[in-house]
């Protein structure tokens, strides 16, 4: 016997023993690190969700329940951890809504990885599972799906209210979904019209009052007061609005020089022909019937002098200077005018006409309102009040959120129901297909089916219920056909959840399923973190 196997030496080329123990140790690094990163926002989910309190260095506080938020300010280093910060932010910007959930659904799929990694079953062969997984649940979440008319604006509301009602702000609900709604099918093009761009919705915060006092204006905010110098004019009927970008104050040589004055004369002479060069600026500009100046900040000089704004309020003028330079592209797209760079260019066809510019007050400070804009571009502005700054700021981001829910149904026009009843569905639909597959493959969609169950069960946990019977409930309902079963987390107990007016975009959560499939496949495959100074 021994000299048999004396005989059959091992061949090095053919086995070898490969020590896997690393590649093991840093998959399993990677996945409890970015576990880790989903159990931090998994609190936050849903409308029973906890809010967090994020302090920075620099003494600034912000409280929110947005995920790609509480994500954005973490400051997260290990890699594999960064990645579901970008998975999140990658959903605001394909859904705007479902950060959240995103990364709470990556958290979940994760941990089975890992449970499937200890049983041996290969990274590509879980990797391959789950894609085919993600691919069938987007066309079970789209069977699924209601399709929705742009001209049902009932619906559009419901689902810009679920979308509010899990934020901070979530008592505002009623107020701000119609908000949210009626800006996004104003600035929709007739010619584009599965094209929504949300720059064409400006949010102007402006601190005091509450968020009650919110409102959308059809026309123009400027945060800030009109020129009051001199005495100039602070409202004006039958506007002509022009936006200037060259400086009404006397020019400035091209090198850093000084001039010596020597007597009196010269200084008469230098003063005298300052005001002839403004006075003759500020002829031209009355001359075309311009009543309305909004004048762009400069960098290079005063852009307005205490003259120019004398002489601006003699010939009846009303100003609003410190205009920012990236506004100027959404006010002249507003107005219907064009940008005047050069006094030589300024002419009447170049104004903006409106019915109303006026100054009005508003808690300790002032803003300028341009309304009833003739020829209107398709844009809108709304005004966020709020009694402090923390307020204002989650309104504005709660309000970014629903803005993107209708975007997405402007987008793809479907609805599908909300409370955990998509996930639940999914879940028994792929549990059942599982079965149907062979080897490896069927095991790992089973998993995959499984992990889905977490927000419906975090939900439950969130409001406080109790998420196994919950979740157990919800599989008997699902189970005898009620797929739009969810849990009702103001009732505490599962009802229809289409009648309970809790919907939200088929978008939001096909994107939330294939972007974190996406992610998971990405952890899976790491093997080796290589540093590199």
């Amino acid at each position: 016997m021994a000299a048999v196997t004396a005989a059959q030496p091992r061949s090095s080329k053919t086995e070898s023993y490969v020590d896997n123990k690393r590649k093991e140790d840093i998959r399993q690094a990677n996945i409890n690190a970015a576990r880790a990163v989903a159990d931090a926002v998994r609190t936050s989910l849903g409308p029973k969700g906890m809010d967090k309190m994020i302090s920075s260095a620099n003494g600034e506080v912000i409280i929110t329940n947005d995920g790609a938020t509480i994500l954005n300010k973490m400051e997260v280093l290990q890699p594999a951890a960064k990645m579901l910060v970008d998975l999140s932010k990658s959903q605001d910007a394909a859904a705007g809504d479902g950060t959240t959930t995103v990364v709470v659904i990556a958290g979940a799929l994760l941990k089975q990885c890992l449970s499937l990694l200890t049983h041996g079953i290969h990274p590509t062969v879980i990797s391959d599972s789950l894609h085919k997984a993600s691919i069938k649940a987007v066309d079970v979440l789209t069977a699924m799906a209601v399709p929705l008319e742009l001209s049902d604006r009932e619906s559009l509301v419901k689902s810009a209210s679920t979308s509010l009602n899990s934020k901070v702000v979530s008592q505002y609900s009623t107020l701000l979904a119609p908000i949210a709604v009626d800006s996004v099918l104003f600035v929709v093009d007739p010619e584009k019209p599965d094209m929504v761009d949300l720059r064409d919705i400006k949010i102007v915060k402006k601190l005091g009052g509450t968020v009650d006092d919110t409102e959308l204006v059809k026309g123009l905010v400027f945060d800030k007061k009109a020129s009051h110098a001199a005495g100039g004019p602070t409202r004006m009927e039958n506007a002509k609005i022009a936006v200037i970008q060259f400086q009404i104050s006397p020019p400035k040589t091209d090198i850093e020089q000084s001039i010596v004055v020597s007597d009196y004369t010269q200084m008469d002479r230098i003063l005298k022909e300052e005001r002839n060069y403004i006075l003759g600026m500020i002829k031209k500009i009355k001359a075309t019937g311009c009543n309305v100046l909004l004048i762009q900040k400069s960098i290079l000089r005063d852009a307005v002098t205490d003259l120019s704004l004398h002489y601006l309020a003699k010939a009846k003028i009303m100003v609003v200077k410190d205009v920012e330079r990236d506004e100027i592209e959404f006010i002249t797209k507003t107005l219907n005018c064009l940008p005047i760079a050069n006094i030589e260019h300024f002419r009447a066809e170049k104004l903006g006409h409106a019915d109303l510019v006026e100054e009005v007050s508003l808690g300790d400070g002032k803003i300028v309102k341009v309304t009833g804009i003739k020829d209107m571009g398709r844009t809108t502005t709304v005004l966020v009040r709020g009694s402090n700054q923390l307020v204002i700021d989650e309104a504005e981001r709660s309000l970014h959120d629903a803005l993107c829910v209708v975007r997405c149904l402007v987008n793809k026009r479907f609805l599908i129901a909300g409370g955990g009843a998509p996930e639940i569905e999914l879940s028994r639909q792929l549990g059942a297909w599982s079965k149907v597959l062979h080897g490896m493959e069927g095991y790992c969609v089973r998993s995959f089916a499984e992990a889905l169950e977490v927000i419906p069960y975090t939900l439950a946990e969130n409001a406080g219920l109790n998420p196994i019977a919950i979740v157990t409930e919800l599989r008997n309902r699902h189970a005898q056909g009620e797929i739009n079963a969810g849990i009702n987390v103001r009732k505490g107990q599962i009802t229809n959840i289409l009648e309970e007016n809790v919907v939200q975009p088929l978008l939001v959560s096909t994107s939330a399923i294939t972007l974190a499939t996406e992610c998971v496949r990405l952890i899976l495959k790491i093997d080796d973190i290589v540093n590199v100074r």
